[in-house]
């Protein structure tokens, strides 16, 4: 790795000296070179004699790291027309004069630059400020995982989705080579392998195939149960059904049939929903329900006015396989209930 310590202080440039001499020894530099303007500039420095702004443009590509000793406003302002993208910018780190907050400014994950202001704060006493999502959470972002393999990522922003499903608690799977190998616990810290393969959100393929094929196969596993007002319109039975899809992140492909209690079997809208959709509606009695029903959230006005408490809920799970999970119990959307059960 190559670095640039950037300065503009005489206090500045004492610090950058330092640090290079306590960073030299790590082994982890191929070459450190400390950059100070013309008039406190010796013979362990560069001399920056076309000032600070023509020094940091001309070296700018030059070093896969850039740390500037001086204000985070002055470097945003320097830098600003220098980047391209986060792919090929380097690493950008800051710090005070006194070396006490050591800032990963820009690239954290592919330029390495969380890594960096880690290392320098560690070997400084000083204390490194990372603000990067996955890092903050303790997980681990896909252009790290590349970075770590020594490997270029295809998609910039297939990897930020990715990351955001990490970040946001969902389940990832990492798909390695044969003659690849990295630890679980990188990548999710704390789990299990087999409690990674539940609920997969999203897959990382590592490959060096030009051509990599992925398709999708949608199982029909998710019950919809429905419970309506009488009269409820079509049009809202069915937002209803999209919104709540889309909430759990469920393909309107996935669904098995819709479920609801022996009451609304003539309910037209629902019926309606059904023939848009091309699913059955199965319809459990009442009778079914009510020895179940006390699992459920109820409510005494339902009761009151069709002789069970709820519907939805129990629907979807009668008329299941009763071998898995409700991804949501129950739903409201303008007088209509969803109720998502999946089968395993």
């Amino acid at each position: 790795m190559r670095l640039a310590v950037i300065t503009l202080t005489k206090k500045a440039m004492k610090k950058g000296v330092e640090i290079k001499e306590l960073l030299t020894p790590t082994d982890r530099f191929k070459t450190i070179d400390v950059f100070a303007l013309s008039k406190y500039s010796d013979d362990k420095t560069i001399p920056m004699d076309k000032g600070f702004k023509d020094t940091v443009s001309r070296i700018f590509d030059c070093y896969d790291s850039l740390y500037f000793i001086m204000a985070s406003g002055i470097v945003v302002r320097t830098i600003a027309p220098l980047l391209k993208s986060k792919d090929v910018d380097p690493a950008v780190i800051t710090s005070d004069e006194d070396g006490n907050f050591v800032v990963s400014l820009l690239s954290g994950h592919l330029g390495g630059a969380n890594e960096l202001a880690s290392l320098i704060a560690e070997n400084i006493g000083g204390l490194p400020v990372i603000s990067t999502a996955s890092d903050v959470s303790g997980s681990i972002a896909v252009d790290t995982i590349a970075m770590k393999l020594k490997a270029h990522l295809r998609n910039l922003e297939s990897a930020k989705d990715l990351t955001a499903l990490i970040v946001n608690g969902e389940r990832v799977e990492l798909r390695l080579p044969k003659n690849m190998v990295v630890s679980l616990d990188s990548f999710y810290p704390g789990d299990q392998e087999k409690n990674i393969k539940k609920d997969i959100a999203g897959i990382v393929a590592v490959s060096n195939r030009l051509d990599l094929k992925i398709t999708q196969i949608i199982p029909r596993n998710i019950i919809l149960g429905i419970g309506c007002r009488r009269g409820t319109p079509a049009e809202t039975i069915s937002k209803g059904i999209e919104l709540t899809m889309k909430e759990f992140n469920l393909h309107m492909d996935s669904i098995k049939h819709l479920a609801t209690v022996d009451v609304k079997a003539d309910e037209t809208g629902l019926l309606e929903v059904c023939e848009k959709l091309g699913k059955e509606l199965i319809v459990i009695d009442r009778e079914q329900i009510k020895p179940v029903q006390d699992n459920y959230e109820g409510s005494d006005f339902v009761e009151k006015t069709i002789g069970v408490r709820c519907v939805s809920a129990p629907a979807a799970y009668l008329s299941s396989n009763k071998n898995g999970k409700f991804i949501t119990e129950k739903k409201i959307y303008k007088g209509m209930t969803v109720s998502i059960y999946e089968e395993e």
